[in-house]
């Protein structure tokens, strides 16, 4: 009996002992199959064979016919023809409660001076009678020196009233300039228009250093983020400069119902120049990296590579950037589906590449 108990007591501490031994077996095969996933997960990862890094330039993104399938790329040709150059200005819609009251005072002032006209007319002939009845000892000089005060005081009123009408005028054309200022002073529609508010003055100003050889008659104006462009027409120069600008400016006038109001900045386009040769780069096409436009140029079959493209000439209703012909050939195509998808990859072989030099 007690030998068989001695043997159970054997048999549990081998079972023991051999329980431990899987225990610690499982534990150290399952810390070795985490540590190689945890040294996969570090290890740096190889660039994809798609993206080239040259000395010089851009990179160079391969996609074969099935890849570009895959990801959705897109080319299409850019269309040449002459297109308007443009700069473009800042504008400013003015509050014209000034040009208000300036309009209303050069109002009551003509008709105050017309009235003084109305009162020397009626107190010159007064004056004559008495003088006549009074050559006839008919009259008497207490009515000859009452008429005679009557009409100096008049006179006086007129002088006034003339002065005060120059001084008006005079302000009008300075605040204002020559085309605003003498509708004013003429009763002009233009004047009526800005007041009723039928239509909206605003400044425009071109960049410092900037100068047009010929001030367009119309120019386009785009409101926030809006790319709808309404037309504003040329007024005259302005007469005042904007102090955060400091270039040159120009009064234009806007419809009630192109969506300006008073004190919204604008931008404005103008023409400058003839029409150039140009080439429409899409929205579609640009990818923006660094504050600046970019496009993929297929450079063969399977290539593509990233240029620049400028952004100062915007094409019409927002559809994308004019830029100069010569940066396109004729027939040449650019990515105008998954261009951001190629951005992409750039990013991610940079980012791979660094890993590998670390």
């Amino acid at each position: 009996m007690k030998r068989l108990r001695t043997g159970l007591i054997g048999l549990g501490v081998v079972a023991l002992l051999a329980g431990i031994a899987a225990v610690t077996v499982i534990g150290f095969v399952e810390g070795r199959q985490e540590a190689a996933h945890e040294a996969e997960r570090e290890a740096p990862i190889k660039p994809p064979l798609r993206v080239t890094m040259p000395e010089r330039g851009e990179p160079v993104i391969t996609l074969d016919a099935q890849a570009q399938e895959a990801v959705g790329l897109k080319l299409a040709t850019l269309p040449h023809g002459k297109y308007q150059d443009q700069v473009r200005a800042y504008g400013t819609v003015l509050d014209l409660t000034t040009l208000t009251t300036l309009n209303t005072n050069y109002v009551t002032a003509v008709s105050q001076l017309n009235t003084a006209r109305a009162r020397v007319a009626a107190s010159q002939p007064a004056f004559t009678r008495a003088q006549a009845l009074y050559a006839k000892n008919i009259g008497n000089l207490v009515q000859v020196q009452t008429t005679e005060a009557a009409l100096i005081a008049d006179r006086a009123a007129v002088e006034a009233a003339e002065s005060q009408v120059r001084t008006l005028r005079a302000t009008a054309l300075q605040e204002w300039g020559p085309v605003i200022g003498n509708s004013m002073v003429a009763d002009g529609g233009l004047i009526t228009r800005l007041i009723e508010r039928t239509e909206f003055l605003l400044q425009v100003t071109l960049p410092p250093g900037v100068n047009l050889a010929d001030v367009p008659g119309e120019a386009s104006v785009e409101i926030g983020d809006s790319a709808r462009r309404t037309q504003v027409r040329y007024i005259s120069p302005a007469t005042r400069a904007d102090p955060r600008i400091q270039g040159v400016t120009y009064f234009y006038a806007a419809t009630s119902n192109s969506g300006v109001l008073p004190g919204m900045n604008v931008r404005v386009f103008l023409a400058n120049g003839p029409p150039v040769e140009g080439a429409i780069v899409p929205n579609a096409a640009i990818v923006w990296w660094a504050g600046r436009a970019w496009v993929y140029r297929r450079l063969s079959d399977t290539t593509f590579s990233r240029h620049a493209i400028p952004t100062e000439m915007p094409a019409e209703k927002g559809a994308g950037y004019i830029v100069p012909a010569s940066m396109f050939a004729p027939r040449e195509e650019i990515v105008v589906a998954a261009s951001q998808l190629l951005l992409s990859e750039e990013f991610r072989a940079q980012i791979q590449v660094e890993g590998d030099d670390d």
